[in-house]
């Protein structure tokens, strides 16, 4: 069952079910808290840039629009789930898929938000983690508690899987 396609398979069940926990998120925070939705078109933005050889912006908000930025910033929001499954993956071996713990899945949610902090928000203007933002605490914890619901998505994902799967 250690083949390429099982790893990639579980991966991308996990890493999409776990980003779809984060949208849920999202769209709860909305609706109790008022708070706005992720605008994943900047993402797209920032990414679609790559090609032309810049990395970072001032502010990707006042970056000139690219054709398909929505879609790629979609895209990518859910590969970069499925690529934190993959690690998670990496780290416990794909057998834990069969009898999923929280403590890994919770870790590996939490760490990813080194990322965010590290590469996106300087990359798109914001500063390392997120510094340069009018509320750079409030964004930090909105960041920390979404990448804690991604490891709870992950360990939900995984003990849905293990069921389906019949493991």
């Amino acid at each position: 069952m250690d083949t390429i396609k099982d790893y990639a398979m579980h991966a991308a069940i996990l890493g999409a079910g776990a980003t779809a926990l984060v949208d849920l998120w999202a769209v709860a925070r909305k609706q109790f808290l008022g708070t706005p939705l992720p605008n994943y078109g900047l993402v797209g933005r920032w990414i679609a840039y790559f090609p032309r050889g810049r990395f970072r912006h001032d502010s990707i908000a006042a970056s000139c629009p690219l054709p398909g930025e929505h879609w790629v910033g979609w895209i990518a929001h859910y590969a970069i789930g499925i690529s934190f499954a993959a690690l998670l993956l990496a780290i416990q071996g794909i057998g834990w898929i069969a009898h999923p713990t929280l403590a890994p899945a919770l870790a590996v949610g939490i760490a990813t938000v080194a990322a965010p902090f590290l590469l996106m928000q300087p990359g798109m203007g914001a500063g390392i983690a997120a510094s340069r933002t009018p509320r750079p605490t409030a964004a930090r914890i909105q960041s920390l508690v979404t990448h804690t619901v991604f490891g709870l998505g992950l360990y939900a994902a995984g003990r849905t899987a293990s069921i389906f799967l019949n493991y």
